[in-house]
């Protein structure tokens, strides 16, 4: 997981945003890029990108999609909100500022994934489709380990009648610790929760799912889009080490 820190954009991107739709200059963020995927001993060229639309779309990646998004949004990988490889090299990317980054690894079935799980991605389960297309590739959900990145705690995170109840029928009804009522008529709703027990139900061990005590917020190393907007976008970056 990047944080803001350590880039060469200024303003509210403020240093290192790693967004290309958020009216950053582009030659800026490209550069914050590169400065991102050297940490893990890559380039831009391995560098793969999701179009990231609030969906439950996962996209196999190759090593021939090392570069789709790296420098420009009109390549990304279209209409996916995971990334799942078996291959060694490609660095699998999702950008976020308050929605919940979840990186998944079967080390035994050597399969990564890389998820965007907003509260619509929540609802539609995008972990499941993200598991379903490791185990195209010969993943099992007992094998996988979970991280689920920073993101907005539920103490900031106030939802209205629509993602409630989104929520709730994802999750049969089943949400107690995922929402409760804030006494205004509306909700404070625990996205991280919410994947953990998505996780759980597809056969992931609870042992194995590791979730950052860090949420987003004011003054904190991550973005976040409900602390300030404009803003910037981390990330969650993933590869297998050729």
């Amino acid at each position: 997981m990047t944080t803001r820190i350590g880039g060469v954009s200024t303003g509210p991107y403020e240093s290192l945003n790693l967004g290309l739709h958020v009216d950053d200059d582009p030659d800026a963020v490209v550069e914050n890029r590169r400065r991102a995927v050297a940490a893990l001993g890559a380039t831009l060229d391995d560098l793969v990108v999701a179009e990231q639309v609030h969906g439950a779309r996962a996209a196999i990646v190759t090593a021939r999609d090392r570069g789709r998004g790296a420098r420009s949004v009109t390549d990304a990988i279209a209409g996916a909100d995971a990334l799942v490889t078996a291959g060694p090299g490609p660095v699998l990317a999702m950008l976020v500022a308050d929605c919940v980054p979840v990186v998944l690894v079967d080390p035994t079935a050597g399969v990564l994934a890389c998820v965007h799980a907003g509260w619509r991605g929540t609802a539609a389960r995008v972990l499941d489709s993200a598991l379903h297309a490791m185990g195209t590739l010969g993943s099992r959900p007992g094998q996988v380990t979970a991280a689920i990145g920073p993101a907005v705690s539920a103490d900031r995170y106030q939802v209205g009648a629509e993602v409630a109840g989104a929520l709730q029928a994802s999750l049969g009804g089943a949400t107690e610790g995922v929402l409760r009522a804030d006494g205004t008529g509306r909700w404070l709703a625990d996205l991280p929760e919410a994947n953990r027990r998505i996780l759980v139900e597809a056969g992931v061990p609870d042992h194995s799912i590791h979730r950052s005590a860090m949420p987003t917020g004011p003054r904190g190393p991550f973005f976040s889009d409900r602390a300030s907007r404009p803003c910037g976008r981390f990330a969650a970056l993933a590869r297998f080490r050729p």
